[in-house]
C-alpha cells in the first residue's frame, strides 16, 4: 500500500483486524529453556509472603514514576492482550492460549473495528450513520453525595447501555475507575485531533483522499505509540536495555511474519504493574486522604463505580457521579501547585486489597494468581533467563533478603526463582525500586519494540525518524501530560461552568 509521511492506509472498514491483520497468539520467547514446575503449595506459600502491609507508607513509594502510569500501563495490556483461559492446575501449552487482541499497538481497544462495523461506539448524525468523533457519555444526573455543587449530567464519564456496561471496544477498561477515566481521556484525545483537522488548527498531513477519522486515527495511534516507547518505559526500564534493543536490535524475542505475545513477557514480566498499585488514592479533591477530603478514594471505591466491577447490589451508580470525575494534576506531572502522587515501587510486596481480589474463583490472592500461572505455562526460571541473555543472575543472597525471601530460601526459590517473582527482586536489588532490573527490562524492551518493527503501519516501523507534531512542553516529543493538555480535561470539577 502507498504511504505518505509515514501514515498508514489502514481504511475504516479494515481497521484494525482486516483480512492480514495479526491472528491473535502467544508464545515463548525461549522455548529452549526447561519449565520450572514446583509445588503449588510453595508457590501458595510465597505469594502469601509478598505483601505490603505498610498502609502506603511513603518509604515504599516511587518518587520517579507518578501513579497514572500504574494505570496507562493496564490500558495498554488491555491494548495487546486478551486471554481468557481459567486458572488451572495442569499444564497449558502457550501456543494453544488465543490472545482475543491483535499484538500490535493499534488502540483497537479503542477503535474497535471501526465506525462502519461498529458504529455504537461513534457519534451519530441524525440517522445511523457513525460520525468521524466518538461517543462520549455523560456523568449522573443525579448529584453525588461528596460535593452536591458539583453539577449532574457532565460528559465526563463513558458512554453506557442501560445496564449501566460501558460502550467501549474492550469492557475490561471499565473495571477500575481510573482506567476507565483513562479510557474517557483517548476518546476526547481522537475527538480534539478531529476538530484540529476540521477547523484548521491542525494542518492535514496525509493524502486528500484519506477521511478526516482516519487521518485522526494514525495521528492518535503514533503519538500513543511514541508514548509507550519514549515516556511510559523510559520511566520502568532500565534505559540501557532499552537502548541497546533500539539501537543493536533484538536478540531474543524473534518472530517470522506476525508478532506474538511470549508468556515470559505477559505472564511475568509485563505484571510489574500489579506491585505499582496504592492502596488509597489521592483522586481529587472530594476523595482525598488529605485534609478537606470527604473520604480517601480505596481501592475496593475505585472498582465499585464502574459497570463491569462493580456488583448490582452495591448502591454505588454508573454512570458516576460527578464528584467522581478524575483530576489528573494528582496522577501525571502537569501542575507543580498540584504534585501528583507517587505509584508504589517495583518490588515482590502488593498492597493489601490485592490479597483477596472479589468476583474471582480461588485462590483470591493475586501474587499467588500470577505464580500459579507462571506455573502453569511453564515459564523458566528468573536465572536462566539471565544466562541466556549472558547477564549475571542475582545471587541467593540477593533473592534470600526480607521476609518474603526467607519463604523463598525455604523452598530453593533463592536458587530457581519463579520468574515473576524474580524480576521484582530483580527491581529492588538492581533498581533500588524505582526501575526493573536487566532481564525484566530486557523482555518488555524487546517485545515493545518488536511489537512497533512488526507492524507495518507503525512510526518505528514505517519513519524511525519521525517526531510528534501535536502541541508539548518540549518540542519533538510527547508525553502523557502533554496528551492531557492537549484534551484540556484535567480537573473537570474545579471548573466554575460545572459547579453551582
Amino acid at each position: 500500500m502507498a504511504r505518505f509521511h509515514g501514515f498508514s492506509d489502514r481504511t475504516a472498514d479494515q481497521y484494525p483486524m482486516g483480512t492480514t491483520a495479526p491472528v491473535g497468539k502467544f508464545g515463548r520467547m525461549f522455548p529452549a529453556l526447561r519449565p520450572f514446575i514446583p509445588s503449588e503449595e510453595s508457590l501458595v506459600e510465597l505469594g502469601a509472603a509478598m505483601t505490603d502491609g505498610t498502609n502506603d507508607d511513603p518509604a515504599g513509594d516511587n518518587i520517579k514514576v507518578p501513579a497514572g502510569y500504574t494505570y496507562l500501563g493496564q490500558f495498554v495490556d488491555h491494548d495487546i492482550t486478551l486471554d481468557t483461559t481459567a486458572l488451572q492446575e495442569k499444564q497449558v501449552d502457550p501456543l494453544a492460549v488465543f490472545n482475543f487482541r491483535t499484538p500490535v499497538l493499534e488502540l483497537d481497544s479503542l477503535y474497535g473495528l471501526g465506525p462502519s462495523v461498529q458504529p455504537y461506539l461513534y457519534q451519530l448524525d441524525g440517522g445511523f450513520a457513525p460520525q468521524e468523533k466518538f461517543a462520549i457519555g455523560e456523568t449522573n444526573a443525579e448529584r453525588g453525595g461528596g460535593d452536591g455543587t458539583i453539577k449532574g449530567s457532565l460528559p465526563h464519564d463513558l458512554p453506557r447501555a442501560a445496564s449501566g456496561l460501558a460502550i467501549v471496544g474492550d469492557p475490561r477498561n471499565d473495571e477500575n475507575l481510573i482506567v476507565a477515566q483513562l479510557h474517557l481521556a483517548f476518546l476526547k484525545f481522537h475527538n480534539k485531533v478531529v476538530d484540529g483537522l476540521k477547523d484548521g488548527t491542525l494542518l492535514r498531513r496525509s493524502p486528500l483522499r484519506k477521511s478526516v477519522f482516519e487521518e485522526a486515527r494514525d495521528t492518535v495511534i503514533w503519538h500513543y505509540q511514541w508514548i509507550v516507547l519514549n515516556d511510559f518505559l523510559r520511566r520502568i526500564l532500565d534505559s540501557e536495555q532499552l537502548d541497546r534493543v533500539l539501537e543493536k536490535g533484538r536478540k531474543f524475542y524473534r518472530f517470522d511474519h506476525e508478532p506474538f505475545i511470549p508468556v515470559e513477557f505477559s505472564v511475568a514480566a509485563y505484571r510489574l504493574g500489579h506491585s505499582m498499585v496504592r492502596s488509597v488514592y489521592d483522586y481529587n479533591r472530594v476523595f482525598t486522604p488529605k485534609p478537606g477530603g470527604r473520604v480517601p478514594a480505596t481501592l475496593e471505591l475505585l472498582f465499585a463505580f464502574t459497570g463491569k466491577s462493580g456488583s448490582p447490589n452495591d448502591p454505588f451508580p454508573v454512570p458516576i457521579p460527578s464528584d467522581w470525575i478524575i483530576d489528573w494534576r494528582r496522577f501525571f506531572e502537569l501542575e507543580e501547585t498540584v504534585p501528583a502522587q507517587a505509584s508504589r515501587k517495583l518490588d515482590p510486596f502488593l498492597v493489601d486489597p490485592l490479597k483477596n481480589l472479589p468476583n474471582v474463583p480461588a485462590p483470591n490472592s493475586l501474587a499467588t494468581r500470577n505464580l500459579l500461572r507462571g506455573r502453569s505455562l511453564g515459564l523458566p526460571t528468573g536465572q536462566s533467563i539471565a544466562r541466556r541473555m549472558r547477564l549475571q543472575p542475582l545471587t541467593p543472597e540477593q533473592i534470600a533478603t526480607g521476609p518474603d525471601g526467607a519463604v523463598a530460601k525455604k523452598h530453593g526459590f533463592d536458587r530457581e526463582t519463579p520468574l515473576w517473582y524474580y524480576i521484582l527482586k530483580e527491581a529492588e536489588a538492581q533498581g533500588e525500586g524505582l526501575r526493573l532490573g536487566q532481564v525484566g527490562s530486557r523482555i518488555i524492551a524487546e517485545v515493545f519494540v518488536g511489537l512497533l518493527e512488526g507492524d507495518s503501519g507503525s512510526f518505528l516501523a514505517r519513519n524511525r525518524d519521525w517526531t510528534p507534531f501535536l502541541p508539548s512542553a518540549v518540542p519533538n516529543t510527547f508525553t502523557m501530560a502533554d496528551l492531557l493538555r492537549f484534551v484540556g480535561d484535567l480537573s473537570p470539577i474545579d471548573e466554575p461552568a460545572n459547579r453551582d
